[in-house]
């Protein structure tokens, strides 16, 4: 078994193929987005030089997405990280970004905290299959930023009359959540 928590390491040949060194396989880039939205780490090396490539696809991933019409990032984003290239800002950039998007997870996570805690319709039966699909449309509103829930705990006493319905709505929540990752 992979010990997920470390980064899988993806050995690019010279041939340019992509190699997965947990399963013995070629992948693709799309295979390589879609570990990164299960949540796993992707460190991608050249074979014969040992160059750490992944900025490099990782970049190229983004750009494949944008092309094909699935964009998140507005225009003036893109021409403001071209104009940060050239000036001072190149210092400043990557801690903003990086704050940036820790406050989106943060705002995420802090807004299913408040539907969930805050909220006195939390008690409803049903509520938490509610808050399930929104804590799902929220992934997929954020392009999976944050794809690892780190929200709050949540309660899943037996004391719910409708368990059982629950735990079905989850499993088909999920597999509705692995067919969007997929697509």
């Amino acid at each position: 078994m992979a010990d997920t928590s470390a980064p899988l390491l993806i050995k690019r040949y010279a041939s340019r193929r992509l190699y997965n060194t947990e399963t013995s396989d070629y992948v693709t880039l799309e295979d390589i987005a879609g570990f990164i939205r299960g949540g796993r780490e992707v460190k991608i090396v050249d074979l014969k030089s040992g160059d750490d490539l992944t900025r490099q696809y990782l970049l190229q991933i983004i750009a494949e997405h944008e092309s094909r019409g699935e964009t998140i990032l507005p225009i003036a984003v893109l021409t403001d990280l071209v104009r940060s290239y050239t000036n001072q800002a190149s210092t400043v950039v990557p801690d903003f970004l990086t704050m940036s998007f820790e406050m989106l997870k943060q705002g995420q996570s802090k807004m299913m905290e408040n539907i969930t805690v805050i909220n006195p319709l939390a008690k409803m039966p049903g509520f938490e299959a509610m808050r399930a699909q929104q804590e799902v449309f929220l992934k997929a509103m954020t392009g999976g930023i944050g794809a690892q829930w780190s929200g709050p705990a949540t309660d899943d006493g037996d004391d719910k009359p409708a368990s059982q319905e629950l735990d079905d709505i989850k499993r088909q929540l999920a597999e509705l959540q692995s067919k969007l990752n997929r697509l």
